[in-house]
């Protein structure tokens, strides 16, 4: 069964309740106020099924000026809109005010439904549908068909039902159940015994009982107690469906119409937005830079200042791409529709898209910001996310922060980042807790900075194996973590870039330079450790003979990396072979007695005590022995 949302629009007294209410048998004016005043002010809600099965739930929106923010807030998931316009009056401004809302808002399906035709003769309903005709013509309402009814009589329902009915089977499309679910609350009160029910309409996704959610913008995880559907206790509910829900944790003073219930971190509060503006053709306005609005998307209406990014004024029947800067935060997703009014007189002036939810700060007339822009107005959601993911470049970015970002369902943004991934360009880090994701023209940038750098130390420090890791990190990739910087090395050593000797990197094509130099320091070293024997000399008692300090060090570890030396302790070295010969000699002793003291190691090596000591301990470090009670003492490992 397809659930369908369907909305009236049309100017105040055209008969929208009276419609709905002979479709479905039910008042939707629920308040005192409107049933004595006869009109609609806030939004009414209720149902019907249609002969095929599917049930549509109808909204009854507000046609009175003063209310038309409650009707932006109904069209909120309309998947088909009832334009009623009585016969005896025709097109009216109000209707005319509704039609334009909801062109702005993107409602592309709409029967016109030409009420009241028992208060006129057949002439003159002729001569009124010709009028609609010219003045729809060019606008979304153009090709809708138009039904004649009287919702006093019961004329011409039936005929309506059924178009209705053929529409929603052939030309609404099915919402998607399959992504995050996104509830805009129209409605927040109280129930004796329950607490805190909210009402909207499912705009994607699929919300069940006992689901935990955030409400957004206010920050605060709710859990769903239950879901009544039409008046019925559902255990879950879909994307086109009106919805009531129990909430706890969440008092009703907490939530307003404009909040949204959606994943928590699936979305990210903003009070700035970059949106395609479009003003009406019909508008008597001029928008100019930082001009204040009424801005309307979802069941929200917020204060905003208009940054023009492209232009220096939009007039009728143009467009441009401006920064809303919000006097409230909000969450919305890139894609949403919204509609903008004047702060006063307040009437309705435009509308567009929203292309990023979660901009920076941009200056006006900046060529790569309105190029980002075009993009993004273009492109697709792999687009967007490729978007991301090179403004993080200096940091990468996790395929969890890219569906917050984007109001995506994490599955939505893994789908796009294999397509990107295929495409060469994305790069993918599975981490143990994360996966994240790095842009191509990053990768290219990075690649770039690390061998230059590394050239660079090369030529600075040529008796190096290269630059220690942890020094490439904190010099030219500090804003990324260790952990995820380790696998962009193993990604760089993979892809030939560089080389990674232990914990130093350098260019695949470098070499330890062991010229005269390196000849001459490194016999010294080796003749000086020799002489010594098991008489550890101190590095620092070693006359270099005039070699700088740096590059003693520097020959110093290229001996112990290619195993000729071994550092004993901090300060004392010596030939590898020495301290081989004496891990053998150690493991024969003990296998005949299991003990062996410092005093015994240092007539084995006819040494002094400060250097039989390091000897065990060096062989503590080895595993060949162990500290058993006294300092002096040890036994086989």
């Amino acid at each position: 069964m397809k659930n369908i949302i369907i909305g009236t629009a049309g100017h105040i007294d055209h008969g929208k309740t009276t419609l709905i209410k002979a479709l479905t048998g039910r008042n939707t004016d629920r308040w005192e106020e409107e049933q004595r005043r006869g009109i609609t002010i806030d939004l009414g809600f209720t149902y019907f099924d249609l002969p095929g099965g599917d049930r549509a739930g109808i909204i009854d929106v507000p046609g009175h000026e003063k209310f038309i923010n409650n009707m932006v807030a109904g069209v909120v998931g309309m998947d088909l809109v009832l334009l009623v316009i009585a016969a005896d009056e025709g097109i009216m401004p109000q209707t005319r005010e509704h039609m334009d809302i909801l062109g702005l808002l993107g409602i592309e399906k709409s029967i016109i439904v030409l009420n009241k035709c028992d208060l006129v003769d057949e002439e003159w309903i002729e001569l009124v549908e010709e009028e609609i005709r010219e003045e729809l013509s060019g606008t979304f309402l153009e090709k809708a068909p138009v039904v004649r009814v009287s919702a006093a009589t019961g004329e011409g329902l039936d005929h309506l039902i059924e178009v209705i009915g053929h529409m929603s089977s052939d030309e609404v499309i099915e919402k998607d159940i399959h992504t995050i679910p996104r509830l805009p609350i129209d409605r927040a009160f109280t129930m004796s015994g329950f607490g805190t029910i909210i009402t909207g309409t499912l705009v994607s996704g699929t919300i069940r009982k006992e689901d935990t959610l955030e409400m957004y913008p206010i920050g605060k995880e709710c859990k769903i107690r239950s879901i009544q559907v039409h008046g019925q206790d559902k255990k879950e509910c879909y994307a086109g469906q009106r919805v009531a829900i129990n909430l706890s944790n969440v008092k009703k003073k907490e939530i307003k119409r404009g909040c949204v219930l959606a994943p928590p971190d699936s979305m990210k509060n903003t009070d700035l937005l970059d949106v395609k503006l479009n003003v009406l053709d019909s508008s008597m306005r001029v928008l100019t830079n930082h001009t204040r609005l009424h801005f309307f998307t979802g069941t929200s209406e917020i204060l905003c200042r208009a940054v023009l990014l492209d232009k220096e004024e939009i007039g009728p029947g143009e467009s441009g791409y401006v920064q809303l800067r919000l006097e409230e935060e909000i969450a919305v997703r890139r894609g949403d529709k919204f509609v903008v009014r004047f702060y006063s007189p307040m009437e309705t002036i435009g509308g567009g898209v929203i292309l990023e939810p979660n901009p920076g700060v941009k200056k006006r007339f900046q060529e790569s910001v309105i190029e980002e822009l075009k993009r993004k107005e273009s492109g697709s959601s792999a687009d967007v996310i490729e978007l991301h993911a090179k403004k993080h470049g200096d940091t990468l970015i996790t395929v969890a922060e890219l569906a917050r970002l984007t109001a995506l369902s994490l599955e939505e943004v893994q789908e796009d980042v294999r397509e990107l991934e295929e495409q060469g360009l994305l790069t993918v880090f599975e981490m143990r807790k994360d996966t994240y994701v790095w842009h191509a023209d990053s990768i290219r940038e990075a690649r770039t900075v690390l061998t230059d750098a590394l050239k660079k130390y090369e030529e600075t420090y040529p008796y190096r194996y290269g630059m220690k890791k942890a020094e490439v990190q904190t010099t030219y990739f500090q804003k990324i973590r260790p952990n995820v910087f380790d696998r962009i090395v193993e990604y760089f050593v993979s892809q030939g870039d560089i080389r990674r000797v232990e914990e130093f990197l350098c260019t695949p094509e470098y070499e330890v330079r062991k010229d005269g130099v390196y000849q001459k320091v490194s016999a010294y070293f080796l003749d000086t450790f020799e002489k010594a024997g098991f008489d550890f000399v101190r590095y620092s008692e070693i006359d270099m003979r005039g070699t700088p300090k740096e590059t003693a060090d520097d020959i110093l570890n290229i001996l112990i990396t290619e195993g000729e030396v071994v550092r004993v302790t901090e300060e004392m070295y010596t030939l590898a072979g020495y301290m081989e010969e004496a891990k053998e000699k150690i493991k024969a002793h003990l296998a005949e007695d299991p003990l062996i003291t410092i005093a015994q190691v240092r007539d084995m090596f006819q040494t002094s005590r400060k250097s039989a000591k390091p000897i065990l301990e060096y062989m503590d470090a080895l595993k060949i022995t162990k500290k058993m009670g006294a300092e002096s003492e040890r036994v086989a490992y």
